[in-house]
């Protein structure tokens, strides 16, 4: 296998050339251009959502942090809701039937405060003129006009008493109350109750036997009177009926007539005609009371009877244009499902259908609710609450007691209909954790909108990230990006996802830059952003962040850590790791050593054994030990006692992307053959000795360039790489520029024989049919010594 080249610079970075992008700087951007979605899974799903009305068709957005995921959704729903009917408007109302249990009435867009507005116009009017009805002198001479038929009718039944009662030999007496007394006469005298008991027995006898029957016969005159009376109230209840039916009629009758073709609005009215009438007692002028607390509270009282003839609005859509696309960002049980409120007067609690709130589900009926699982996941009661809202197509709003408190007397409002499409907005993993711990959930978002983060470098795609760049600094308002500008960003976006053929779609980190570049843009008191200003921008970005990245080279720099840049040596080879602190990534070189020996111990991972290795780093080790068996264990035994280490490395390694080196160091062990320290390696082995892709290898190859540099480039340092991963270079300016000069190299390999021959400068040999490597390959002296291993073992069990 040939001995591979350097990589050349035009493989070791994608650029966009200035010229191809047709606008000398964004403000040439349309505004107007249609632009391409990057998600065509997520919108595909997002379409299919919105034109299924089936329950259970709810949407879960999947996607990593910073890909615009909420932007998405409201770029999406937007235009959509607005070309959709607005929903009509929701309020409770006073159930007459059941006072517990207020129902709710479905209005017109934007009538719920219209109709409020006129219910309590008509209530202050009818509450006011009603007395005023009463004091009009055309209502008091009918009433005058009733009670003096009555009284004359009355005052004649009492005179015809009064004779009937003095030819019988009694006077009949009227009391100011209306009683009735009689009196004996006594030779034409009247005879008082003391006078009456000094009468002989007989006469006393014959008196009250006449009057009894005198009584008698009055008796038939009172209750023709009291009939008279009846007859009266009823005329007078009549005639004030009629006034108040009219006044009812005055103000409630256009109303009745605006919404004529609102079943449940009419019946409503019906009902306060009917309960005004039932209760018109309230409305007639009430007796002055003397101040007092319960005066107080009794004027209170009065008042509070009238808010039943009221609207409460529920769900106002008076300003929705179209369907409503409601984000809730703090989904609390109350916030998102509604709640009872209480007040507290004259330290009592209660409620009624005036404090019924509505959450976020209700305000979104009829179009559109996003809610983030993340703020979700933290309101467990919230969640419950929606799944069980969607399950039933209606929401139930639940009294906010609080737990613990003793339960005073509460309403139970009728539930709200739901036609409400929900988005969940999370990641893979929360989609995941759901579709397996909760049942409910696959049942009711069957529909997943998976979002992709990065998108191929073609042609078109880079046409449309650049006006979606256009976008963003319009709506931003940032200064202009010139087209070197732009160019920049666009290899920024690949570097983000490192790789050549790629661009990424974390749109908010890329703004973040852009915002970054305008605003130095400013400071520097220029009036567009350059490519000069946007790197300075990444290098300011990057300052801020690398503190521990220099303390690290501080350390290298005094050889606190041991990595050597020159020179050779056996059984140690420069790795390559990455490291993380926040959200900033560098890569630091370390030194993995490995001893070998007489006798039976194996290879040992020294991390594994200070629980420092993880699994996956501990698969990479039994895969070395699976390379050895297959190109050295055909004709003898593997006998041998070794280490693998990484040199001063005091955390936990975990992943395969060292395995190569690994490899390496203890080939050149078992060899006895240097290994140059100019040069470090980064790529995972597999059983075959292919040298197969990793991740972060443009960090590792800058962390292992800014030490070199550093201690001075000489010309001869590099990286060798997976060959895999050479699509994956968007390596930085500096490290580019050593390339062009020939003072720095990144070598492609395909195979461990590969990496082998340029870190050695010996090929490794290949087996001849004799089953024997050539003797001047690397491979000779590692079956050889293997061979001096078993007979050294063999020997010394021998002497055992």
């Amino acid at each position: 296998m040939a001995k591979p080249r350097p990589l050349s610079v035009k493989r070791l970075r994608a650029e966009l050339a200035p010229e191809k992008i047709p606008y000398a700087d964004s403000r040439e951007i349309p505004d107007s251009a249609k632009i391409q979605s990057s998600q065509p899974r997520a919108f595909r799903a997002l379409e299919l959502g919105l034109a299924i009305k089936d329950t259970g068709y709810n949407i879960f957005v999947a996607g990593e942090a910073n890909l615009g995921r909420t932007y998405l959704v409201r770029r999406f729903l937007e235009p959509r809701a607005k070309a959709r009917p607005c929903p009509r408007d929701l309020a409770y109302v006073f159930n007459f039937s059941d006072p517990d249990r207020p129902r709710i009435l479905s209005l017109p867009p934007g009538d719920a405060n219209a109709l409020r507005k006129s219910l309590d116009t008509a209530l202050a009017a009818i509450r006011k003129e009603i007395p005023e009805r009463l004091e009009q002198e055309s209502f008091a001479r009918k009433t005058e006009s009733l009670l003096r038929t009555f009284q004359n009718k009355k005052e004649d039944h009492l005179r015809d008493m009064e004779q009937k009662a003095s030819t019988q030999g009694f006077e009949l007496e009227v009391d100011e109350q209306g009683q009735l007394t009689l009196y004996p006469l006594v030779e034409g005298k009247v005879v008082s109750e003391l006078d009456y008991d000094k009468l002989d027995s007989a006469l006393r006898s014959s008196l009250k036997k006449k009057g009894d029957e005198i009584q008698t016969e009055l008796a038939q005159d009172l209750r023709q009177i009291s009939r008279e009376e009846k007859a009266y109230q009823s005329e007078l209840d009549e005639l004030t009926l009629g006034m108040i039916r009219g006044v009812l009629d005055t103000h409630l009758t256009p109303i009745e007539e605006k919404y004529a073709a609102e079943e449940s609005i009419v019946e409503f009215l019906k009902e306060i005609r009917e309960d005004v009438v039932e209760n018109r007692d309230k409305f007639l002028p009430q007796p002055a009371q003397a101040a007092s607390p319960l005066a107080f509270a009794a004027d209170a009282g009065q008042d509070d009877f009238f808010y039943r003839y009221t609207l409460s609005r529920f769900v106002d859509n008076s300003e929705t244009d179209g369907a409503p696309v409601i984000f809730e960002n703090h989904p609390t049980m109350t916030n998102l499902l509604g709640c009872i409120e209480r007040q507290s007067e004259l330290g009592a609690l209660y409620t009624d259908f005036t404090l019924i709130k509505a959450g976020a589900l209700h305000r979104a009926n009829g179009g559109f609710l996003v809610l983030r699982v993340e703020d979700l996941m933290q309101e467990a009661d919230a969640w419950d609450g929606l799944l069980r809202a969607l399950r039933a197509g209606k929401s139930k709003i639940e009294d906010s007691q609080e737990p613990g408190i003793s339960r005073t007397k509460g309403i139970e409002p009728e539930p709200v209909p739901l036609d409400v499409k929900v988005l969940l907005i999370g990641t893979d993993e929360m989609y995941e954790s759901l579709l397996t711990l909760d049942d409910r959930f696959g049942k009711l978002f069957k529909l997943k909108a998976h979002m992709q983060d990065a998108v191929d470098r073609t042609a078109a795609n880079i046409k449309n990230y650049i006006l979606t760049l256009g976008r963003i600094i319009s709506d931003s308002g940032l200064l202009p990006f010139d087209r070197e500008a732009l160019a920049g960003l666009v290899d920024y976006s690949s570097r983000m996802v490192e790789d050549q053929k790629k661009m990424s779609l974390q749109l908010p980190l890329v703004r973040e830059l852009m915002i970054e570049a305008s605003a130095l843009s400013v400071v520097e008191g220029r009036k567009l952003v350059t490519r000069e200003t946007l790197d300075k921008a990444r290098a300011d970005r990057n300052f801020r962040s690398n503190l521990y990245e220099e303390e690290f080279m501080g350390d290298y720099d005094r050889q606190l850590i041991k990595v050597a840049t020159t020179g050779e040596a056996v059984g140690r080879v420069n790795g390559l790791a990455v490291t993380m602190y926040g959200d900033y990534e560098f890569g630091l070189p370390h030194q993995i050593a490995c001893t070998v020996g007489v006798g039976h111990g194996g290879i040992m991972d020294l991390e594994r054994e200070a629980e420092l290795g993880g699994p996956i780093h501990t698969k990479g080790m039994m895969i070395l030990k699976s390379y050895l068996l297959r190109l050295f264990a055909q004709d003898k035994p593997l006998v041998l006692t070794g280490s693998l280490c990484f040199e001063q490395s005091y955390v936990e390694v975990d992943g395969d992307s060292a395995s190569g080196a690994e490899l390496a160091s203890l080939l050149s062990a078992l060899s006895s053959v240097p290994i140059k320290h100019s040069l470090a390696f980064t790529g995972a082995v597999s059983q075959s000795g292919a040298i197969m892709a990793v991740g972060g290898v443009n960090r590792k190859i800058e962390g292992f360039f800014q030490v070199c540099r550093r201690r001075g480039l000489t010309g001869e340092q590099g990286v060798l790489l997976p060959k895999d991963n050479v699509i994956h270079l968007m390596l930085s300016d500096d490290v580019v520029e050593a390339v062009r000069q020939g003072m720095f190299h990144i070598y492609p390999v395909e195979s461990i024989d590969q990496a082998l021959e340029i870190l050695t400068d010996i090929p490794t040999g290949t087996r001849r049919a004799s089953g024997k490597f050539p003797s001047s390959s690397l491979y000779h002296r590692v079956d050889r010594r293997l061979a001096e291993l078993a007979e050294l073992a063999a020997k010394q069990a021998d002497e055992e």
